[in-house]
């Protein structure tokens, strides 16, 4: 029997039996997710559901925005609109290993008086998020940000499964005072299985795989359609409230049972600690079962229990000091090497690649690994066949330690450098600059392909869906041989390009003219990138971001660049003789000079714009010197991002450590960069204090960076 055929006696009846499928619902999904205790099965709840929906289809003026058949709403938009936070959403400090947190709690206990009660729980490696309930409504969802201001992704949060659209109204008994607006903060969170499933049906399209878990959770969430973040599978975990005085609790521990009977969900792995063997023994459990955990975990984030002890201790410039973060060890796996090919970049340098059995490290599956260069591969002495050490540095990329010796088998090869190029067959040569190999064939293929993916690039032209298989198709056809070639591409013959992908009946998938259309706009919105992205994007040997940024302000336009000489170049800050030989041979190859005549005639800016010049802000770091290291992880920015923002502020931002460094900043997992910044003295900011940089455009007072300091 259909739901939609019952019939009732009035619009009453009706609307009170929506309403009582609606709290049965609601019922069953705080079971679900708050509790982890279903009672009734997936097929009955999804029963409930749909005649829930019929109802509301039946009756559509007794549809609420807080109905569970409201989750998933409209199309976003371009932009996400900006959301002050209540409160700063604080980054915490961290401990890199147990000395360093016993050396914390010996503060804490030092401050108190006492030794605090600490209650301990799992850092959930995902992205954090805010959301706002009035009157019980979920009314708002906002991301980090900067801390002070984050986006509104509302209407993405309200299609994750075990975010309450209203919290249980027997919650606010006595708790919540009258009418308050409660802002609950929380980490938003891949699963891994949801992980591997995005991952999988990536593969099977050809499109690029997310690196870990985090940084799929944190792109589902800017998701311009809700349809996509709830086709994600996202899941979260809420541990705070943003101003404590609205809700009448006395500690964490309280915070925390008041969510989850609230119907939030709050992840059960939790624990209170009043002697420094139990902080051990929970920390050290948690390394041990972090494989066995269905999402992924990066360490222990230990908190004072008692809020008015919280008050006593306050807050630095940067994070609460009545919260630490105990971070795990990097994570290593071993596995075996198969073989060492050889990757030929877009300036023709070679790359010994690590081909491994696949290996799960740190929440994703590696099956290559970079090699850096002939003389890391010697010096580590890797052979093929050797067992090998893995993990990936700042849990990102991933490198190879090392053999284990002990398992070498007796027919391993010692890995020979190539002499000819493995895409043209041309002869390398040896860089005298630098420890390098490198193919010098202006026809080599490999490096065609590299220069255009290149171009195509975020840190370059920022060509949105401009992927690598629809780049290698088009080179493959000989329709891409330069980055010129990009703006004669036209919508029709993107519409009818073949791709690498079969349909039922094994014929090739065509791009169709949807996409097409967008890789037409993405290519003409292209052509009014600022000069320094072109400059970058050409691929000149030396030039990377931060060069191509400091050329366009010393220089207005390409002609005026093309008409200097090597040595007035050579005077613009971070050039030197070297880079400057390289540029002036570049813009003086016919070849590459038609290429740039062709782009300008395309319609490509070829001049430098109010974003090359600092879009008009102050230039309050000028003159000082950066250095970026580790990643950023509260504030949702890549490195070049933050080098981008610091950039307009008139700083200049560079690759190595030394005396000259003005400061550097260290992100999580920070490594060599860290060490040397600490050995010359050189000032370390943290990740709180770039973003406290970023808003007011003045560098902390800071002292050089000792051991003891947190990366």
């Amino acid at each position: 029997m259909q739901h939609q055929d019952k019939l009732f006696a009035s619009a009453e009846d009706a609307a009170c039996r929506i309403e009582a499928l609606r709290r049965e619902i609601e019922h069953h999904s705080y079971q679900y997710y708050a509790l982890d205790a279903p009672e009734i099965s997936d097929a009955a709840f999804d029963s409930l559901m749909r005649e829930l929906r019929e109802m509301e289809a039946a009756h559509p003026e007794l549809i609420v925005p807080t109905s569970p058949t409201q989750r998933v709403g409209g199309y976003v938009g371009e932009q996400f609109a900006s959301v002050a936070h209540e409160q700063r959403m604080y980054s915490l400090d961290n401990a890199m290993n147990l000395d360093e947190l016993d050396e914390w709690i010996a503060g804490v206990h030092k401050a108190l008086g006492h030794f605090p009660e600490l209650c301990l729980e799992l850092k959930i490696d995902g992205s954090s998020i805010a959301l706002t309930y009035e009157q019980g409504n979920l009314v708002r969802a906002a991301t980090r940000g900067d801390g002070v201001t984050g986006e509104d992704v509302t209407l993405n949060m309200r299609t994750v499964a075990d975010v309450p659209l209203r919290l249980r109204e027997h919650a606010f008994e006595g708790l919540v005072e009258p009418g308050a607006a409660l802002e609950l903060r929380g980490e938003v969170y891949m699963p891994k299985k949801s992980f591997d499933a995005l991952n999988a049906a990536a593969e099977r399209a050809g499109k690029q795989q997310f690196a870990n878990p985090r940084n799929a959770a944190a792109g589902s969430v800017r998701q311009k359609d809700p349809m996509v973040t709830a086709s994600r599978n996202l899941s979260t975990f809420m541990y705070a409230i943003a101003d404590q005085r609205a809700l009448k609790v006395r500690s964490q521990w309280e915070l925390l049972e008041w969510l989850r009977r609230a119907g939030l969900h709050v992840n059960p792995d939790v624990t209170r600690a009043k002697t420094l063997e139990e902080v051990h023994e929970f920390c050290t459990k948690q390394i041990e079962r972090r494989q066995d955990l269905p999402y992924e975990i990066d360490g222990v984030v230990v908190k004072v229990n008692s809020f008015t002890e919280q008050t006593v201790l306050g807050f630095t410039s940067r994070a609460p000091k009545w919260a630490i973060a105990f971070k795990f060890p990097p994570e290593e796996k071993t596995t075996v090497m198969h073989d060492i090919t050889v990757q030929v970049g877009r300036t023709g340098v070679l790359t010994p690649v690590a081909e491994l059995e696949p290996v799960v490290v740190a929440g994703s599956t590696v099956s290559r690994a970079t090699l850096h260069n002939a003389e890391e591969v010697h010096r580590k002495d890797v052979r093929i066949g050797d067992t090998v050490i893995v993990r990936k540095a700042g849990d990102v990329i991933p490198e190879v330690l090392g053999p284990v010796l002990s398992l070498r088998p007796e027919n391993a090869l010692v890995w020979q450098p190539p002499t000819v190029c493995p895409s043209c067959g041309s002869p390398v040569v040896t860089d005298p600059e630098e420890v390098a190999l490198r193919c010098v064939s202006i026809d080599c293929p490999a490096q065609a392909f590299e220069r255009l993916r290149h171009w195509a690039s975020r840190q370059a032209m920022d060509i949105e869906g401009m992927g690598n298989e629809i780049i290698r198709r088009l080179v493959e056809l000989g329709r891409l041989n330069d980055v010129a070639d990009y703006y004669s591409l036209t919508e029709d013959e993107l519409a009818h390009l073949a791709t690498n992908r079969s349909d039922g009946e094994g014929e090739p998938v065509k791009l169709g003219h949807t996409v097409a259309a967008k890789l037409v706009a993405a290519l003409e919105a292209s052509k009014g990138r600022s000069f320094a992205r072109v400059l970058n994007g050409l691929g000149m040997r030396h030039v990377g971001k931060n060069t191509a940024v400091a050329l366009a302000r010393a220089y207005p336009s390409m002609e005026a660049i093309m008409d200097a000489s090597e040595e007035q170049l050579a005077r613009v800050e971070g050039v030197g003789d070297v880079v400057a030989h390289s540029i002036a041979t570049f813009l003086r190859t016919p070849d590459n000079v038609s290429v740039i005549e062709r782009l300008q005639r395309a319609g490509v800016n070829m001049a430098a714009t109010q974003e090359d010049l600092g879009d008009g802000l102050p230039q309050t770091l000028s003159g000082l010197t950066f250095v970026l290291t580790g990643t950023l992880v509260e504030s949702g920015m890549s490195r070049d991002q933050a080098a981008e923002r610091l950039s307009a502020l008139g700083a200049k931002v560079t690759n190595s450590v030394s005396k000259k460094t003005s400061y550097v900043i260290a992100g999580e997992a920070a490594g060599s960069k860290y060490d040397k910044a600490v050995k010359l003295g050189v000032p370390v900011l943290d990740e709180a204090q770039l973003l406290e940089l970023l808003e007011t455009g003045q560098p902390p007072v800071t002292e050089p960076a000792t051991q003891a300091d947190p990366q």
